[in-house]
């Protein structure tokens, strides 16, 4: 029986990444590969569900079983090598890990003093989001935002996750695109969006934006992105340093109903006034 690890988002995205290989490689289910193995039915389960830290043999005879070649192998080996560190830093256009560990969560809170979250912001908004920040080439812009409204989906499950998003004024106040942009933005906030909390222009408070996903069965994670790279972070201490931190928006944040009267003010301003409010980004 294989020992099981505790499971970070990145070994469970390689996990699900392996188990993928197998259905479209082969028509083998776990058990009938494992049999072919000659392992333990659960060594491919806890592989395939990131909570195994396969060794280089456990991995050369799993793909070679599947028909992958030496260089398929070296990719995985290479990738598994990190898989169960507590700090995981990757490529900030590399968006599959943060996608499944976004997906899997029971409970989202989110806090950015800059920007809407991701999983509120309308196609327009992104898109000018984008363009403003200059380190996505142009043309993959409309594949980047799909990516972004793509992963609003999990909103729509049965099964979503709880969510909780704290929004600084300052991400109101500052024109992303057009005033009709801003609009349905605000609207989409108001109308659309999980329960938004929004942080007053006046609270003293100094932060960087981050993101902490739970679950039912792993630890939770601790995500923060910039420009240049995605952090996924599990070490307990930095854990709980975003608790803490969301302990304190929770104190200066305003509640849900005032957040609300805020967010309707701001879809009632006079188009003129959406012209010249804040600085324009975009």
């Amino acid at each position: 029986m294989a020992t099981s690890t505790p499971s970070t988002a990145y070994s469970r995205d390689l996990g699900d990444e392996l188990r993928k290989v197998r259905e479209t490689s082969s028509e083998l289910t776990g058990a009938a590969l494992a049999v072919r193995l000659g392992w333990d039915p659960s060594k491919v389960s806890t592989l395939e569900n990131g909570k195994y830290r396969p060794s280089e043999i456990d991995l050369v005879q799993y793909l070679s079983m599947l028909g992958k070649d030496i260089d398929f192998f070296e990719d995985f080996k290479r990738r598994f090598r990190y898989a169960f560190e507590e700090y995981i830093v990757q490529v900030s256009d590399n968006l599959r890990t943060l996608a499944m560990a976004e997906s899997t969560a029971t409970m989202i809170t989110s806090y950015d003093p800059q920007a809407v979250p991701g999983l509120s912001q309308t196609p327009e908004y992104a898109d000018s989001l984008y363009r403003m920040g200059g380190y996505i080439v142009e043309e993959r812009i409309p594949t980047v935002v799909k990516f972004r409204m793509d992963r609003q989906a999990i909103l729509n499950r049965h099964n979503r996750p709880s969510c909780l998003f704290y929004i600084h004024e300052h991400a109101l106040q500052t024109q992303v695109g057009d005033a009709q942009t801003m609009e349905d933005q605000y609207a989409k906030l108001l109308f659309g969006a999980p329960t938004i909390r929004i942080v007053p222009a006046t609270a003293k408070l100094v932060a960087t934006s981050c993101v902490l996903w739970e679950y039912h069965k792993a630890m939770p994670v601790a995500f923060t992105s910039t420009d240049l790279a995605k952090v996924f972070v599990q070490d307990p201490g930095a854990i709980a340093r975003t608790r803490l931190l969301f302990d304190r928006l929770a104190e200066v944040a305003l509640d849900e109903e005032q957040s609300r009267k805020v967010l309707a003010d701001y879809v009632g301003r006079p188009r003129e006034e959406l012209n010249e409010r804040g600085p324009r980004l975009a």
